[in-house]
């Protein structure tokens, strides 16, 4: 999830604790589970600080082992201690509870959409999304957004607001996968292109009708479409290129942070006077024509590379950020 939705996630978590007498009988107890969902529900992400030493570690760690399962319990710990040196006389045991719920449900919540965590780490380094909810929903943020003002004003007591509250973010997690599921099993039905052999990823987007799908061919190319009103359209296709540029810029470390990442990326090859561009799209974010979250390396003629790009870009940015004159 974005930044501000595990924001009033953390203040909602807060909210629910009042359930809890040993935390609602208590105000030094209640300000510190306060302050420890709230850290707790953002401290996973602390990893984003690795864009500033480069793009490439950044996308090779993020959401990597900041939410694997050591994680999870190493967050709880450090931040229950922390707290514990301020709030003397606290019920440990219970702060350490909701401090935990806070993490947790911050890696569960990631897990939802596209770009997913390495969750089950260090069993393994998969990457687990899920592709179910939007990195910002509308719905869960407002929902959260009515809870706490209802619990701010004292219009309701938050021991109503909140169980009511996340029975029913519970039941829409609930709708949204089983939504989900039975769209995905049913679009080769969809497609009259479909042939044997094919692949569906259904991707969920910011409207709760509408899907992009990525369908991944036996022979490695990949259709680009919307199912919109149960009506699938392809949009593009994108076939990946064999040439020895694409084998050479594989043992870049910004090409090789993309491919560790997703298992949806596709290369493309330009050769100009001064030797060759190659670039990697991931597939899944397909945006208003181009393909954003790129990897893109410039090299001479004997595959030496000249410069080099990974991350989030237009083409009108990535041409200030690579120094080669493409023409």
């Amino acid at each position: 999830m974005d930044t501000g939705t595990h924001l009033v996630i953390g203040l909602g978590l807060a909210g629910l604790s009042q359930i809890d007498p040993s935390v609602s009988a208590d105000s030094a107890a209640t300000t510190a589970v306060f302050i420890g969902t709230v850290i707790g529900s953002q401290i996973p992400d602390v990893d984003g600080l690795l864009r500033f030493k480069n793009n490439a570690t950044y996308i090779r760690n993020h959401r990597g082992r900041s939410h694997s399962l050591p994680a999870l319990l190493i967050w709880t710990l450090l931040i229950t201690s922390a707290l514990a040196l301020f709030f003397h006389g606290v019920p440990l045991l219970h702060l350490g509870m909701w401090v935990g719920i806070a993490v947790c449900f911050h890696v569960f919540s990631d897990c939802f959409n596209t770009y997913g965590t390495q969750a089950i780490r260090p069993f393994s380094e998969k990457w687990v999304s899920w592709n179910i909810i939007h990195i910002f929903d509308p719905f869960i943020f407002s929902s959260h957004i009515a809870a706490i003002f209802m619990w701010s004003f004292h219009v309701a007591s938050p021991r109503l607001v909140f169980p009511t509250l996340y029975g029913i973010i519970a039941l829409y997690y609930i709708w949204r996968t089983l939504d989900h599921y039975i769209v995905e099993k049913g679009l080769y039905r969809k497609d009259p292109t479909f042939q044997h052999g094919d692949q569906y990823t259904l991707i969920v987007t910011f409207n709760l009708y509408v899907w992009n799908v990525v369908k991944r061919r036996a022979d490695g190319t990949f259709q680009l479409g919307e199912l919109k009103n149960s009506k699938l359209k392809w949009l593009d296709t994108v076939r990946c290129e064999d040439h020895p540029a694409v084998e050479a810029s594989k043992k870049h470390e910004d090409i090789q942070a993309l491919l560790y990442f997703s298992s949806f990326t596709c290369a493309e090859v330009k050769e100009h006077r001064w030797g060759y561009e190659v670039r990697w799209a991931d597939v899944r974010y397909r945006h208003r024509k181009q393909y954003p979250f790129v990897g893109v390396i410039h090299m001479d003629h004997n595959f030496k590379t000249l410069d080099s790009y990974v991350g989030w870009v237009n083409d009108t940015r990535l041409e200030k950020k690579l120094r080669v004159d493409l023409y």
